[in-house]
């Protein structure tokens, strides 16, 4: 999949603002839930014509609900805007009977009986928590990436939600920033593809059936470039890698057919993204065609007196609708100041409007009209399954990645009677779950421990030796030592706290939490065979661990069947397949060391050249890094023919044979380079992948199609160019192997 040549004015084929306009539909068919309104279809356009300046406003706010006691609900205040149609849509109020009962206080009492939209964050799954995007990424699977998505708004649609903000698409190639665990990672291309991925299993069959849910892509754009890697702080990008490296999936996002976007928090490159006219009009509107709905973040129209660009709240309603802002999340800078910005410059007017027009046709596509309230799923969608389980357990075990297996340590030997446990997150169901998942059901994860108990029975033996946060007392050494002394095998459980990762949690190191150095350091002087199994949220720095453990499993936080789907990879039930979606650094100061970075006039192997002199440039494990149960073996790259014309397409290919003793999972990576341009063009850049399975002995040809677009670039201008020349490919187990093949893009 590769970004085709656009148009600069409007590259994406995008819902027509006649389609906005004329659409036309009856309100609630239900008799029993119907509007004293319901026998006279209005268009869009009519509508906002009955509308006082306030009704029109009121589209354009998302209150959030609040809470009371262990109950999240609508405050009286907050039902009474509804009833004065001062609300378009509700954000956090879950639970079909609490939807229900305040859709029927929008449709029966307000005075135009325009139905609201209910929203939620449906980030790893509603009911069912899935591993984290960020996991899902390391799966480098779009389909089960569209599995899990379709399964999440499933949940989602029977608890009375119709809008998810998700995906984020936020390309991050800073692990410091704690919102990398809710992203795809440092590569504009495999956001892309899972871009596409997220959007179709939201969506479904299309907006508005059953068991799906409106996708709302975020944070428009390169939020997660943030200065430093600290959360919320100023981005400052050019304009051409913005094209190259943050756009791309939210162009792909669009193309499969998002129908909101939100903005991002931060300013970029001095203007709040709320209030960039530039980015959010003639960026997104106008050279990338969206034309749905763009919703802030939460109270960021608010924020924009503290960035400075607003000398009250009046103006800051003024800009952000000016900006392209169409519906204000939690802020009531709209609900409350708007009118006042209005009536001082009546030119708003007309932009009013037409962000009113948009929130009502995203209802309309969404069905709200048709079906405002919730509608029970046939069995068993309707409930949480032992099929979600499944699912999410064998989404768990794909994003695995194992980093190190010296001496086969894994998959453990069937021979193994002892296990040692140690460390602070083998019995931890909470952590597993991440940093967004929503009220639900159960009570937390499946622990490792659970899962071992389980599995094992009788047949084994599992020591355990806990791990402080804090401090260790010498207690706390004595058993960890004991323990390890007696077991066959060590199983460490090692990482961060669900709290170390997500919104507002950055860190300045990219070490092991406090104190478990030295559990490694401890169970390492026993001279037992070792397993680090790693929680957590983004890529650490950890070269010491790396020297002291023969084994490391990278599981990230991966949901509610976390213990079981550890145990299956232990086990050798299933071989770890997942592959590293961002660089793993030696140390913070080796940052950035994403692996699509440009060439220098000074390569390696000179004496002045772009190095540190205390670091190797390169990562501790690079993009694309994973290892598995078995060996895989690579051909040289052939292509097919080896020159082809811009219109044409040509075929590179290698042979693939597992050349182990066990069958496996092998995520094959194709890889491009420019050798000359008008620009410096980075060294690799991700251009497809395929999951093949291989029986020990098989071999497998894997061919790729590539066409003279998946050669080209983005100009600062956003213009897609592609130019003749001679072009490197490799066809690869991941960012640093593999020996190029060579292919030529002719003129014409």
């Amino acid at each position: 999949m590769g970004l085709r040549k656009a148009d600069k004015k409007n590259p994406v084929a995008a819902f027509t603002l006649c389609l906005l306009l004329g659409a036309t539909t009856g309100l609630a068919s239900q008799a029993q839930h119907a509007s004293p309104h319901a026998a006279r279809p209005l268009s869009s356009q009519k509508l906002v014509a009955r509308m006082t300046l306030e009704e029109k406003i009121g589209q354009l706010v998302l209150l959030p609900a609040v809470v009371q006691g262990k109950e999240v609900t609508l405050s009286q205040d907050q039902r009474e805007l509804v009833r004065e149609g001062k609300a378009g849509a509700i954000l956090n109020l879950v639970g079909a009977e609490a939807t229900d009962q305040v859709q029927a206080i929008a449709i029966r009492e307000s005075r135009l009986g325009i139905p609201l939209v209910f929203a939620a964050d449906v980030i790893q799954g509603r009911n069912t928590i899935f591993p984290i995007p960020l996991a899902l990424a390391a799966s480098w699977n779009p389909s089960l990436v569209r599995e899990v998505a379709r399964r999440a708004a499933e949940e989602a649609w029977a608890s009375g939600v119709r809008w998810t903000f998700s995906p984020m698409l936020d390309v991050s190639r800073d692990p410091r920033w704690g919102r990398m665990a809710e992203g795809p990672g440092e590569d504009p291309y495999l956001a892309s593809r899972l871009a596409r991925a997220w959007v179709e299993g939201f969506q479904g069959k299309g907006l508005g059936q059953p068991g799906t849910l409106a996708s709302c892509p975020k944070h428009f754009v390169a939020y997660g470039a943030a200065e430093g890697g600290r959360d919320y702080n100023s981005v400052e990008v050019s304009d051409h890698l913005l094209w190259e490296v943050y756009l791309p999936p939210f162009l792909e996002a669009i193309r499969a057919g998002a129908p909101s976007i939100m903005a991002a928090f931060v300013s970029l490159n001095g203007i709040p993204a709320v209030a960039n006219q530039k980015l959010l009009r003639d960026l997104l509107r106008k050279q990338l065609g969206f034309q749905g709905v763009i919703v802030s973040d939460w109270g960021a129209l608010g924020e924009l007196t503290i960035h400075g660009v607003a000398k009250d709240r009046v103006e800051a309603a003024f800009k952000a609708l000016r900006a392209g802002i169409d519906m204000d999340m939690s802020s009531e800078i709209y609900l409350r100041n708007l009118g006042s910005a209005v009536r001082a410059k009546r030119e708003l007017e007309a932009l009013l409007e037409e962000a009113v027009l948009r929130v009502l046709e995203f209802k309309r596509r969404l069905h709200l009209w048709e079906h405002p309230f919730t509608q029970p799923l046939p069995p068993p969608s309707a409930s949480w399954t032992k099929l979600d389980r499944e699912l999410a357990r064998k989404a768990a075990t794909q994003t695995f990645v194992l980093l190190k297996n010296e001496g086969g340590v894994l998959p453990l030997s069937p021979t193994i009677r002892r296990i040692a446990l140690v460390g602070p997150l083998f019995d931890n169901s909470e952590t597993p779950l991440g940093p967004w998942r929503t009220r639900q059901p159960q009570s937390g994860a499946v622990t490792l421990l659970e899962a071992l108990q389980e599995e094992l029975g009788d047949r084994g033996e599992i020591l355990t030796a806990g791990w402080p946060w804090g401090q260790p007392t010498q207690r706390d050494k004595a058993k960890v030592l004991a323990c390890a002394r007696q077991a066959d095998v060590v199983l460490l459980s090692i990482g961060e706290l669900v709290h170390m990762d997500g919104e507002s949690a950055s860190r300045a190191t990219l070490g092991l939490p406090a104190g478990q150095e030295e559990l490694v350091e401890l169970v390492a002087s026993v001279h037992k065979p070792a397993v680090a199994i790693l929680f957590n949220g983004r890529a650490l720095a950890l070269p010491e661990l790396v020297n002291q453990v023969p084994a490391l499993l990278e599981v990230w936080f991966p949901g509610v069947e976390s213990g079981h789907a550890i145990c299956d990879v232990l086990l050798g039930k299933e071989s770890p397949s997942g592959r590293l979606p961002v660089s793993f650094p030696r140390s913070v100061g080796q940052l950035p060391v994403y692996y699509n970075h440009r060439r220098t006039g000074r390569p390696p192997g000179q004496m002045f050249t772009s190095r540190y002199i205390d670091s190797p440039v390169d990562p501790l494990f690079p993009f694309g890094y994973g290892l598995t149960y078995t060996q895989f073996q690579y051909g040289a790259c052939q292509s097919t023919p080896r020159s082809f014309h811009r219109r044409e397409k040509i075929r590179v290919g290698a042979w693939i044979q597992n050349v182990g003793k066990r069958p496996g999972e092998e995520v094959v990576q194709l890889y491009v380079r420019a050798l000359s341009g008008e620009l410096a063009r980075p060294i690799r850049e991700l251009k497809g992948f395929q999951r093949i399975y291989l029986l020990p002995g098989q071999r497998q040809w894997v061919e790729f199609s590539l066409q003279a677009e998946d050669l080209g670039y983005w100009d600062p201008e956003g213009v897609f160019r592609v130019e003749p020349g001679i072009y490197q490919v490799w066809i690869s187990p991941n960012s640093q192997e593999g020996i190029p093949g060579t292919i030529e893009l002719l003129e014409g």
